[in-house]
C-alpha cells in the first residue's frame, strides 16, 4: 500500500513539473525530481513517464490529452517517423536514422515497440538511430515498411 502511494505522488510530481516547465530530457527531469529528495532510477521515471502518457515536444514533454489522441489516429511508430526521421540512411544490414538533437531515444522506443521480426536491435544516441538487422534484405523489408509508414 505505502509502495503504491509513494508511486502515485511521484508520479503526481512528474505531472506538476512537466506542466510548470519545460523539460526536454529524462536526466532533466531525474535531476529535478532529485532536488525534491525524490531519488528515482531511470528505468522507474521511463516506466512512470510512459504509464503518465507524456510525449516529447519540442518544447518538452508534455501530457498526451485525450484531444490530441483523437488528432492523430496514426500508429505510434509513424507519428515518430513523421515528428523526429530527418534522413534515413541504408548499409547493407543496417539503417541509420538522422533526427534532429534529442529525438533518437523517442524514434527508437517506436521502433522497438513495433516489434519487427526483421529487427535484431535498434541503438539510439542523441541525434542517431542504428537500425540492426541480420541480413540486407531484412533491412530492405524494414526500410519499406518505414518508407510507407512516412507515406
Amino acid at each position: 500500500m505505502a509502495l503504491n502511494t509513494h508511486k502515485r505522488f511521484r508520479q503526481g510530481q512528474i505531472l506538476k513539473l512537466v506542466t510548470s516547465e519545460p523539460i526536454s530530457s529524462q536526466d532533466e527531469l531525474r535531476r529535478k525530481l532529485s532536488h525534491m529528495k525524490m531519488r528515482v532510477t531511470q528505468g522507474t521515471l521511463s516506466r512512470d513517464m510512459n504509464e503518465l502518457k507524456l510525449v516529447k515536444t519540442a518544447s518538452g514533454y508534455k501530457p498526451l490529452s485525450n484531444g490530441d489522441e483523437a488528432a492523430a489516429p496514426m500508429p505510434p511508430l509513424a507519428r515518430a517517423l513523421r515528428d523526429f526521421l530527418v534522413d534515413l540512411r541504408p548499409a547493407f544490414n543496417l539503417l541509420v536514422l538522422k533526427t534532429p538533437p534529442s529525438g533518437a531515444q523517442p524514434l527508437a522506443a517506436a521502433l522497438d515497440a513495433e516489434k519487427f521480426k526483421e529487427v535484431a536491435g535498434t541503438i539510439a544516441g542523441d541525434d542517431t538511430v542504428l537500425v540492426i538487422t541480420p541480413s540486407r534484405q531484412a533491412r530492405v523489408n524494414v526500410q519499406k515498411r518505414m518508407e510507407d509508414l512516412l507515406r
